[in-house]
């Protein structure tokens, strides 16, 4: 239990009415799971509004409503504390209520359109490699020094957080790495939370369904760094020509990477092929796991990152050549008769491209490459086309299918898709819906020393079809079409 008046510190509270010496004993944004004497957040979101549910909340116990607008009924019985924003308030509630975890360990976020988990996962790993207790909150899983906690959303809400990082304390962790979401940003699911440094990957085209604009979904991203304080640090990828600008007006230290500019950390490809990545990195020439150019600066990044946290430059390359590659991120296997598959996240235009062109520098001979690839319903629809048109661009054949189409209908995504394939390449080009049938095909079309790539839903073990996840995973179908018992490979 806490009392009010201690958790509402450091809030900027308009007025309370009702008593501020309540104590409170959990902390809700779901008026479905309030119980007695708990907080109920009103959070306005972007489907519905959470003031809507106060009533609710208090028939469930609720003796605390924290909101923006008193409702039209007020009880004696409850405490009210009015804010301007509900979402920015509960982050602090959160934070004091589970006694500024962030105060106990070093917490790094990364954001990013791409390599987000693969550099969070990196981290995690490598710093448990070190030697280190660590979690991870991530699009995949979330971990505490190994135990898996289920994720819902890139990033939690504010009080799943903070009880999270307060579990990961309790557990003895030390360092925490973070997936941030442009979402998260925007939605303050991250008030109260106090970074020891924040990591930008690159920024593309994505989330444009939510931001309405690329200016405003830089502007969430850059926000992040915005509030990162003078002792945190800030690294950015220095190629990315919007790596720059999240460094404006940041009170962190700046520190920037790349492969192609004069940056603070730096590297070079000296080969890539299926086994791996060939790097040089601070003079030093090592061996990773993983594969593609675009898996170079994840691993760059998670080597600066390691650097600034004061770990040995040696023993952090050492640590991340022992690591594999990340479930659902370029895992591959190949079939009896020589055919590579490779299943992989990308679900964006420029990470599909990223791995388009990764198959195209490894690939030997005269072998083809074939693309299976769809795009997810209720969401930014402008992508549907720019995805068709790259996997054109870079493949002998294309396969469209469904990925997620949840509350549409598959048909129309493929349709829109289709729009961004070239009159002179649609000879090329299969459409079928049902996403095992593309999988299948393309296996059946494909011959010894051809590529396969399976794109859009990587780690993903569902396909969501309105409202309902369907059991489905690309990795476990393609087994079963190669006739194959073990799991894709991590090289």
């Amino acid at each position: 239990m806490k009392k009010l008046e201690e958790l509402l510190y450091g809030v900027a509270v308009r007025r309370v009415t009702g008593s501020p010496d309540v104590l409170v004993s959990s902390l809700h944004i779901d008026s479905r799971v309030a119980d007695a004497c708990s907080l109920f957040a009103a959070i306005r979101g972007t489907v519905t509004d959470g003031h809507q549910y106060i009533t609710q909340a208090i028939a469930r116990g609720a003796s605390v409503i924290l909101c923006e607008q008193l409702p039209g009924k007020v009880h004696e019985s409850v405490t009210y504390v009015e804010v301007d924003d509900s979402a920015m308030a509960i982050g602090l509630i959160a934070s004091g209520f589970y006694n500024h975890p962030c105060n106990a360990l070093i917490l790094i976020g990364i954001t990013g359109t791409n390599g987000k988990t693969t550099t969070a996962m990196l981290l995690y790993q490598l710093f448990e490699e070190l030697g280190h207790k660590a979690g991870l909150i991530s699009t995949i899983k979330n971990l505490i020094h190994g135990e898996a906690v289920n994720a819902t959303h890139t990033t939690p809400d504010a009080i799943q957080l903070n009880c999270l990082i307060r579990r990961m304390v309790d557990e003895g962790c030390t360092y925490c790495f973070m997936e941030v979401s442009s979402h998260a940003i925007d939605q303050q699911r991250i008030s109260g939370l106090r970074f020891t440094g924040g990591i930008f990957t690159n920024i593309t085209h994505d989330h444009l369904d939510y931001h309405q604009s690329f200016d405003r979904y830089i502007k969430a991203k850059k926000s992040f760094f915005d509030q990162l304080i003078p002792t945190a640090f800030a690294l950015v990828n220095k190629d990315d020509k919007h790596g720059m600008v999240m460094l404006q007006n940041c009170r962190a230290e700046k520190k920037s990477f790349g492969l192609t500019t004069m940056a603070d950390f730096r590297c070079k490809v000296i080969e890539n092929t299926i086994q791996g990545l060939h790097l040089l990195i601070d003079g030093q020439e090592v061996w990773f796991r993983l594969i593609g150019r675009f898996n170079a600066y994840n691993l760059l990044a998670a080597y600066a990152t390691g650097v600034m946290l004061e770990q040995e430059k040696t023993s952090v390359l050492t640590g991340l050549s022992l690591l594999h590659p990340i479930e659902g991120r370029f895992n591959y296997v190949i079939s009896p008769n020589k055919v590579t598959a490779i299943v992989d996240y990308a679900h964006t235009p420029d990470a599909l491209q990223n791995v388009l062109e990764t198959i195209n520098d490894i690939r030997e001979g005269e072998g083809e490459l074939i693309t299976v690839v769809g795009a997810g319903g209720n969401r930014d629809t402008d992508k549907r086309p720019l995805m068709a048109t790259i996997a054109s661009r870079f493949s002998n054949r294309v396969i469209l299918t469904s990925d997620n189409p949840r509350f549409e209908e598959p048909g129309a995504i493929l349709q829109e898709m289709t729009k961004g394939i070239p009159a002179a390449y649609e000879k090329n080009l299969l459409v079928i819906a049902d996403r095992k049938e593309a999988i299948k095909t393309a296996c059946a079309l494909a011959t010894q020393g051809d590529y396969i790539l399976v794109a859009g839903k990587g780690h993903e073990q569902y396909q969501e079809i309105k409202g309902v996840r369907y059991p489905f995973d690309d990795q476990a179908i393609v087994r079963e079409i190669f006739g194959l018992n073990q799991h894709i490979n991590n090289p």
